[in-house]
């Protein structure tokens, strides 16, 4: 796992067991999460319905990330919700550091480098992108149910994907 916080080491020996097959590209990025929504996250990481299997916050998060994605308007969305709600909030809230999947933070790395991130609107970072996407998930109807089959849904698309050609 590779990290995309700027003070954290970069670990090349937990590279090993992943998917991919390009040795320098890891499966997960290492984000950091604030502490509201990685105690929502908590919450349905123990879950009764969090069964068979039980998913992990790297599935958790990359399910809520990819939940916003599907909406065709996702950055607007996110940015919504860091102008108005986020900002509000203390800049030393405590954070939590968690990984996601590659896939959706190959997602958030896009909005991260849109225009709307640019000068002359304020920068926000990897945490706050992440934050946003699991908080807007909370907004949603049955929102556990969705994030759960989401990251169904989501590990079963890396299965396929990371699957090796049989030999013939």
């Amino acid at each position: 796992m590779f990290s995309a916080l700027p003070t954290a080491r970069q670990d090349h020996a937990a590279q090993v067991g992943r998917c991919s097959l390009d040795a320098e590209h890891p499966d997960t990025i290492e984000t950091r999460l604030w502490l509201e929504e990685h105690e929502w996250l908590y919450g349905l990481l123990r879950s009764e319905d969090n069964v068979s299997p039980t998913f992990r916050f790297p599935d958790l998060i990359s399910a809520c990330v990819s939940l916003v994605f599907l909406h065709d308007d996702a950055a607007t969305r996110i940015f919504d919700f860091l102008g108005t709600q986020l900002v509000l909030r203390s800049p030393l809230t405590p954070r939590r550091r968690e990984s996601m999947w590659r896939q959706q933070y190959d997602l958030l790395l896009a909005v991260q480098r849109s225009p709307a991130n640019r000068h002359p609107n304020p920068k926000f970072q990897l945490d706050q992108l992440t934050t946003a996407c699991v908080a807007l998930c909370r907004q949603f109807r049955d929102a556990d149910a969705l994030v759960l089959r989401q990251a169904r849904l989501n590990m079963a698309e890396r299965a396929v994907r990371c699957r090796l050609p049989r030999p013939a």
